[in-house]
Parts: C-alpha cells; sequence; structure tokens
C-alpha cells in the first residue's frame, strides 16, 4: 500500500559536526537509520517517518517554509534567522556561548571605546545589529564567513563569535566583554505541523524516545540493602524522581532500596550511604526512563 505522502512526518536530520551526537541519540532510543547509496535519504525504521540529512541552517530554514515538519538545529541560528519554530527537545549537545570579544589593547576599564565608530565582525548578521543597537555603539557591520577570530586587529575591532571554551579567542589576544546568548543542539517542529493530529501524535512519540535516552544518560539505578535501624536514616539522604522502591529482605532483617539517582550524585552518594549502614550497593547504566 502507497505511503500517505501528507501524512509523513518529514525529518530533517543534521549534517556536519552536530550529525554524530544526533544519530547515536537516535541509534540508543532504538531508531535505525539505514542510509541510501546517495547518502541523504535515510531509511528510519519508525512509520509515518520520511527523513533527509540537511546542513542544520537549511535544515531550520525548511522548517520554517514548511517542506520539513521537524528536524535539529542550534538556538543561535534560530535566532540568527527569525525562524518561527517550536522547541520540542533540548539534546544539550554541543553546547556552545555567543560572545563578544575584542583585543584587550582596545578596551577602556573592560568596554569598548565610545569616541569613535567601530566595525565588528560576525557570521551573525541579525544578532550582531541588535547588539550593537543595545549596546548603543556607533559600529558597522562586516560579514565574516569563518575564522571570525582572525579578524580583529586590522579588519575589525570587536567580534561576536561562538565558543566552548574561549581558548582560541584567548589564543588571538581577545578579552571577552559580553555573553550574548547560549546555545545547545534541539529539536524544532513547524507550527503547523502540531495542528495536524496525526502528525502531533507521531512527533510526540518520537520526542518521548529520544528523551528517554537522554534522561536516562543523566541517571543510574543505585540499589542498596540496609537494615531496619539505618532505613530511614538512608532513605532521608536518597535522591529520585519520586519515590525510593522499598522491599523488605527475604529473612526480614532490612530493606533493599532501588533509586534513579542522578548520575553527579554518585562520588558523595556512596560514601553517605555506606556511612550510614547501606551495604551491598549495586550501580547499574540506564539506556531508557520514561517518568
Amino acid at each position: 500500500m502507497a505511503r500517505d505522502e501528507k501524512k509523513l512526518v518529514k525529518l530533517a536530520l543534521p549534517k556536519g559536526r552536530m550529525q554524530e551526537g544526533v544519530f547515536r541519540l537516535l541509534g540508543d532510543a532504538g531508531i535505525d537509520l539505514r542510509i541510501s547509496s546517495r547518502g541523504y535519504r535515510p531509511r528510519v525504521s519508525l512509520d509515518g517517518f520520511d527523513a533527509k540529512i540537511l546542513k542544520p541552517q537549511n535544515a531550520l530554514e525548511m522548517l520554517h517554509s514548511g517542506t520539513r515538519d521537524l528536524g535539529f538545529g542550534g538556538a543561535d541560528w534560530v535566532r540568527e534567522l527569525g525562524v518561527d519554530l517550536v522547541e520540542m527537545l533540548d539534546t544539550g549537545f554541543d553546547p556552545v556561548r555567543l560572545v563578544a570579544a575584542a583585543p584587550t589593547e582596545l578596551l577602556e576599564e573592560g568596554r569598548l571605546p565610545a569616541s569613535r565608530q567601530l566595525v565588528v565582525a560576525s557570521e551573525y548578521e541579525r544578532i550582531t545589529k541588535e547588539w550593537i543597537s543595545k549596546q548603543g555603539l556607533d559600529a558597522r557591520f562586516v560579514m565574516s564567513r569563518g575564522a571570525t577570530e582572525v579578524f580583529p586587529p586590522d579588519d575589525a575591532d570587536c567580534i561576536l563569535d561562538v565558543t566552548q571554551t574561549g581558548d582560541t579567542l584567548r589564543a588571538n589576544g581577545l578579552e571577552i566583554l559580553d555573553e550574548v546568548m547560549r546555545s545547545t543542539t534541539r529539536l524544532w517542529a513547524n507550527p503547523l505541523a502540531l495542528e495536524d493530529s496525526v502528525k502531533r501524535e507521531a512527533i510526540e512519540r518520537f520526542v518521548l524516545l529520544l528523551r528517554s535516552v537522554l534522561d536516562a544518560r543523566g541517571r543510574i539505578m543505585l540499589e542498596l540493602n540496609i537494615d531496619e535501624a539505618g532505613f530511614e536514616s538512608v532513605v532521608s539522604i536518597l535522591p529520585c524522581m519520586r519515590k525510593p522502591t522499598v522491599a523488605t529482605l527475604g529473612d526480614g532483617s532490612g530493606y533493599a532500596i532501588k533509586v534513579a539517582a542522578p548520575r553527579d550524585s554518585l562520588s558523595t552518594l556512596i560514601p553517605e550511604i555506606k556511612a550510614r549502614g547501606g551495604t551491598d550497593i549495586i550501580v547499574t547504566e540506564m539506556s531508557r526512563l520514561v517518568p
């Protein structure tokens, strides 16, 4: 039977640096991708989905125009392109800061000089012009098409660029003077796709699968035994989603407790459990977590 193309969720998958993290997320969620010989139209093991691999900026533009229903892209480019999209999921991947930076010797008490017209270079024209206006600067925008950090001091006084650690900026003699925004890879939907009940249901199922993996990555399953005397003391320190799962030990001497604890709590939590009489502690990785 032929598929109803109008009811398919048209999914944009990222090309480039975002691809590895997104493809791994899909795989961990049990979504199989089979890349065709042409390479940009993978088959997705989800009924009702049609996928295409696009550069993230193109994907966002296609989402805005309505030729794609769902896709991945950075929050920075959603703001830059001015596209009207609905954020469905923040993967937390590819975290960056969009910052303003300038040569240290140019700054006056950490600020750009107000005594002359400045030149500001960036790949982000819309955001940069908004920033110039907000700062009240007398400045001219120059488009950068890569390696923005090399513009100062000869070709620009200041830049707006993304950074993870700031190391590249410092290596080029630049000092961060303002953080404009933070960005990560996120899943976006066209608003009209969400008004279609069939597409919305499929999109929500897709989001549930991905979120279950992301939530599981942030937690571990922690199991332990405790005698009756130490039960209340141990339970009082256990971080969990709602309530710990508690069962009586076979010989009635105490309890077996199980919680989905935040991964970053382990270094302090395990010694504290031992100090309060907990024994037989087991830590298990989780692949999915659905509240």
